[in-house]
């Protein structure tokens, strides 16, 4: 039966078994995911808001233009 190979190389106690730049890398990659994430709920309240004031204000003036049409129907044919 085959054994499996020895490594040749001795585990050192001070050698580090990560890459502490390859941490950093990861730490900043997922600071800039959640940074990513916080930013597209906070743009999509912000629209919403953009286009809730839109349709009031599109309200108001629909509103404004059907009243002075109403008002103009009623001078002209003297209703």
């Amino acid at each position: 039966m085959a054994e499996p190979a020895h490594s040749t190389q001795a585990l050192d106690d001070d050698a580090p078994l990560l890459d502490p730049l390859a941490i950093e890398r990861n730490y900043r990659r997922e600071r800039a995911r959640r940074r990513a994430r916080i930013e597209r709920k906070s743009e999509a309240r912000r629209s919403d808001v953009r286009f809730f004031v839109t349709l009031l204000v599109l309200s108001f003036v629909a509103a404004f233009l059907v009243l002075a049409t109403w008002y103009e129907v009623q001078s002209l044919f003297g209703v």
